[in-house]
């Protein structure tokens, strides 16, 4: 939820040309992440949760992907995309963890 609220504040400060592209894409794969944890805890088995707690990964990559666009055309500091950046490891090291602890069961 975090990364998300740090997305979406970022993304405010983008060109209005963005708007549909990649402001839209970055907030719906924010979005996708802590989206992805609450309906794969609802899963049946831990296989299935798992599943949806590999679409989590997927989406914080996505974001990672579209904040290297972002610093590629200018539209985010230096500092503002390695602190992203830097908050995009922690939720993929706690999904991780997770998935091991399911595996365990």
């Amino acid at each position: 939820m975090d990364l998300n609220e740090v997305i979406f504040v970022i993304t405010k400060g983008f060109v209005n040309d963005e708007r549909f592209n990649l402001i839209s894409q970055m907030r719906r794969a924010a979005d996708s992440v802590a989206l992805n944890i609450a309906e794969g805890s609802t899963s049946q088995s831990n296989l299935e949760y798992k599943r949806f707690l590999n679409y989590s990964i997927r989406s914080i990559v996505e974001v990672v992907s579209a904040l290297f666009i972002e610093k590629r055309r200018n539209y985010i500091e230096e500092e503002v995309f390695q602190s992203t950046y830097g908050q995009c490891e922690e939720p993929v090291k706690m999904i991780q963890s997770l998935k091991k602890k399911l595996t365990s069961k």
